[in-house]
């Protein structure tokens, strides 16, 4: 009996071990069956990518035209490729198989080494998926573009069956959700004894961290997206969104301003963000007056090139002067300065346009964290919170982390992007000048002075600007004055209908509202006037109803109707029994010469003995112009030239009190004696 209970008992033991050692060996078996599927899938899935990325993409631009933000769904989706493809190339280095005690630890160890850059590739690929979804929905809209890619789809890869981009572009999100399933199975079949355990459990809760460290970055991503863009909503809109919750949620709003603003209610202070919002603001304010100033310097360098003055005949052929002007100014303008100008654009306009567009998101984001900062304050104190308001609490807290998580990287960038297109301006210059240097050089023998010293050349050049600056100055003061001198109709020119017209309108609206036409006016629209030219009008308003001052309301003696002010000019008249003019006239019995005209290089003065006369204003005159000045009857006036610039002698110019000159009617003024005392006029 008791040898047949030993017999018993080793063979119970012996069945034990049997049954563990083959357990042992189907975990061993599962175990390598999990660690081939994690390779094998690996290597398709890679595939896969590679097959989308390449082959699908290149065929699907084949197409006329092309499908719109075609490049879009493919972001990032080369980081993905590239870890993948690193991940397997650190795999088949070790030239371990599967089965191999070895490969377990080169596995974790490889996914352990590359963790960080799994993480930074997959998180902006899964980010952007909403992205790929919402292209590809628009592409679904186009009935007839969508048949045609489906086909190109089809035909690229006819193994796989596929029938839109999404059955490849969703692998990345489906494979980084199956790492922690996969190295849990690997886990889960391995022996605790087994030397690379510690490590396979570190691997499994690495990639576990991994996922949801992505979702969070996703779901930080899709706050960002929703509260980044700038609606642009018609009265219409906002009216459709008002409801009693978006009442409530202002005025709770304004009402925690309000109590900020009094001191009723304390603020949260954030000392980190607030010195993040200022650097941004600051950064915002040197980028947009960095375009303009960039813009304003196109602009000038635009009116320079259509300023083709080579093209002008200077009369001085010949000279080499001339010559050399043209050809430089040639090469200037058709090959050195287009070409500064389109390496301007490139590599400074066009960035600092892309970096205005990239502040709008941060803009709005900085915007909508206040407002979610004020619904935080109103629940912060309550102690039980309900769903709405513990989605306000998380809603503000996750834009308060993206932004101090992302602000930091983006004030980073913008301002590194502003210190190289800065340094860029400068290169561009510096090649400039050397570009202008070059082509000065092979004219300066040809050219006078080239063989001064530099510092004698550098005083004849500005000496020669400035004198030339002062003869363009006086040029144009000379053609100012001349076409600022009054234009004097005489009522003589005049025929009967239209003196009488002239009389009609002078009579109703005074002498200084009445207007000629200078060309003839055809009305193209409701109560405009058609006149003929040099018809007197009277101008009753210098704007149409809504104020644009471009038409003027005018009387045509009982007509009245809009006119264009271009065709207007005033119209002077002389007086019927016009006052002794002062140049005319002079008191029987006075000797001397009358004053002539004023010239500044040598200002004339007349000595008249007794009796002494001075000129007086005989009326009262309102200037009505620039080249007009002001008088008061009564007032002592001088007499600087008798007519004007195109030697009409109704006309004269005059100093007034306070050192005032214009144009004043000659008869307007009188001759009356002073004093018998010496005086100069």
């Amino acid at each position: 009996i008791l040898i047949s209970e030993e017999m018993l008992a080793e063979e119970a033991k012996k069945k034990l071990e049997e049954e563990a050692a083959a357990a042992k060996e189907r975990a061993a078996q599962r175990q390598l069956f999990a660690v081939e599927e994690l390779v094998q899938t690996e290597r398709n899935y890679l595939r896969m990518l590679q097959l989308c990325s390449v082959t699908v993409r290149n065929n699907l631009q084949q197409l006329q035209p092309p499908p719109p933000n075609l490049d879009s769904m493919f972001l990032y989706i080369e980081d993905v490729i590239g870890v993948s493809c690193r991940l397997l190339s650190l795999l088949d280095q070790k030239q371990v198989q599967p089965g191999d005690p070895e490969f377990l630890e080169t596995l974790c160890n490889s996914f352990l080494s590359l963790s960080v850059d799994i993480e930074a590739a997959y998180k902006e690929y899964l980010a952007n998926y909403n992205n790929i979804s919402a292209v590809e929905n628009g592409y679904k809209q186009k009935e007839a573009l969508w048949i045609e890619m489906v086909k190109v789809i089809k035909a690229s890869a006819p193994e796989v069956n596929a029938a839109s981009l999404s059955f490849f572009l969703v692998m990345p999100m489906q494979r980084i959700a199956r790492y922690p399933l996969l190295l849990q199975t690997i886990q889960k079949h391995t022996d605790p004894s087994h030397r690379a355990y510690a490590l396979l459990e570190q691997t499994a809760n690495t990639s576990i961290a991994l996922n949801c460290r992505i979702n969070e970055y996703k779901r930080f991503k899709e706050v960002a997206d929703k509260y980044k863009k700038t609606e642009i909503l018609t009265i219409k809109d906002k009216i459709y969104r008002l409801n009693t919750r978006s009442i409530a949620k202002k005025t709770a709003r304004l009402s925690q301003q309000l109590k900020h603003e009094t001191g009723m209610a304390a603020k949260l202070v954030d000392e980190e963000f607030d010195a993040l919002e200022g650097f941004f603001y600051v950064l915002e304010n040197a980028i947009l007056e960095l375009l303009e100033n960039v813009e304003t310097y196109l602009h000038h360098l635009q009116g320079f090139l259509a300023c083709k003055t080579e093209e002008f005949d200077f009369d001085m052929d010949g000279e080499k002067e001339p010559i050399c002007y043209k050809e430089i100014t040639t090469a200037l303008r058709q090959w050195i300065l287009p070409t500064f100008e389109k390496r301007l654009r490139t590599l400074i306009y066009k960035p600092l346009c892309a970096l205005r567009d990239l502040l709008v998101g941060p803009r709005n984001l900085i915007r909508k964290r206040l407002d979610k900062l004020l619904d935080y304050e109103v629940i912060e104190a309550k102690p039980n919170l309900s769903y709405e308001e513990q989605a306000v609490a998380s809603t503000y807290k996750t834009m308060n982390t993206l932004l101090l998580n992302e602000l930091p990287q983006f004030n980073s960038l913008a301002l590194q992007m502003i210190w190289g297109m800065l340094g860029t301006f400068s290169c561009l210059h510096k090649d400039l000048a050397s570009d202008m240097e070059q082509l000065f050089q092979s004219f300066a023998q040809q050219l006078p002075h080239s063989s001064l010293h530099p510092r004698a050349f550098w005083e004849w050049a500005e000496s020669a600007a400035l004198e030339g600056a002062r003869r363009l100055q006086t040029l144009c003061r000379s053609v100012e004055d001349t076409l600022n001198a009054p234009i004097v109709q005489v009522g003589a020119d005049l025929t009967v209908s239209s003196q009488s017209r002239l009389k009609q309108l002078t009579d109703k609206h005074g002498s200084g509202k009445i207007y000629q036409v200078v060309a003839t006016v055809v009305g193209s629209r409701d109560l405009d006037l058609s006149l003929n030219k040099g018809e007197l009008v009277a101008v009753i308003s210098e704007a149409d109803t809504r104020g644009d001052k471009r038409r003027w309301l005018v009387d045509a003696g009982g007509r009245r109707g809009y006119v264009p002010s271009s065709k207007l000019l005033r119209y002077h008249q002389p007086t019927d029994e016009p006052p002794p003019s002062p140049q005319l006239m002079l008191p029987e019995g006075v000797s001397g010469a009358r004053r002539h005209s004023y010239t500044p290089e040598s200002p004339p003065q007349l000595f008249v003995r007794q009796p002494c006369f001075q000129v007086l204003a005989a009326y009262d005159f309102t200037a009505r112009g620039n080249h007009e000045v002001s008088m008061r009857a009564g007032e002592p006036v001088r007499v600087l030239e008798p007519h004007d610039k195109r030697g009409n002698r109704e006309w004269s110019l005059v100093e007034a009190k306070g050192g005032q000159r214009g144009y004043v009617p000659s008869n307007y003024l009188t001759i009356l004696p002073v004093g018998s005392s010496s005086q100069a006029f």
